[in-house]
């Protein structure tokens, strides 16, 4: 049986991996302690910032999930997508 190839040189390097997840825990900070809105912010940017990455850096990127068109549409996609629904939610709601 063969098994399917896994390597940190195929895949994402840990130091940009590592980055993300401390965004995500900045912004899981900023949502406990009532700063949804900053919270939603600093998920758009990463998400984006991810996905621009992965884009201009292409095979050389050090965020890679799948393909380069996959990971840039997902993470510029849902960047976008959350600041279209941070603008569209009144303020006193998030």
């Amino acid at each position: 049986m063969s098994h399917p190839y896994v390597s940190e040189d195929h895949e994402g390097k840990p130091w940009f991996e590592w980055v993300v997840a401390s965004m995500v825990v900045v912004s899981a900070v900023l949502a406990v302690i009532g700063y949804t809105k900053a919270a939603t912010v600093v998920i758009a940017v990463t998400a984006i910032v991810t996905g621009l990455v992965r884009l201009v850096l292409r095979e050389r990127s050090p965020w890679k999930v799948r393909s380069v068109g996959f990971d840039a549409f997902i993470g510029i996609g849902l960047g976008v997508g959350l600041f279209i629904l941070l603008a569209l939610v009144p303020v006193g709601i998030a």
